[in-house]
């Protein structure tokens, strides 16, 4: 009986961390990483993605990450995403995503939430926070002079 609630328990508890990811990396060129807490993960194809994960690319790279409720998000060259918030119901189609792009170019295509509600994908950038009420939009952050 203890082996069965042990093994129980361990399946679990590896059901939880795969339901973690809310979205995978779907195209991946060049240099690009996710940083998830202390660590720099390589970020290949059929990569998870993660609440609070930041995608970095470098000068020769690029991603492309669908979410579950097929959201597209194109990240470009020298670029630093990073996803604040998402919550996804596949049944209602209710939910909210909040990203901050700290620099470079972000280009996205909303999915079943945004359809549901226009008000539930935000994107932030140092100077602004955009409400997407439309289903494409392109933005791009440069470096600060200095």
């Amino acid at each position: 009986m203890r082996k069965v609630l042990i093994l129980v328990a361990a399946l679990g508890f590896a059901g939880s961390a795969a339901a973690a990811d809310i979205g995978l990396i779907k195209v991946a060129k060049g240099s690009v990483e996710i940083q998830r807490g202390a660590s720099k993960l390589p970020a290949k194809v059929g990569t998870g993605v993660q609440i609070s994960d930041v995608v970095v690319t470098g000068k020769d790279g690029s991603a492309g990450i669908t979410f579950t409720d097929n959201s597209l998000v194109s990240v470009g060259p020298n670029s630093v995403f990073s996803v604040e918030k998402y919550s996804f119901d596949s049944t209602t189609h209710a939910g909210q995503f909040e990203g901050n792009l700290r620099q470079g170019r972000l280009a996205a295509v909303s999915g079943k939430m945004v359809k549901q509600s226009p008000e539930s994908m935000k994107i932030r950038t140092p100077s602004a926070i955009m409400g997407v009420r439309g289903t494409e939009f392109v933005v791009q952050v440069d470096e600060p002079k200095r």
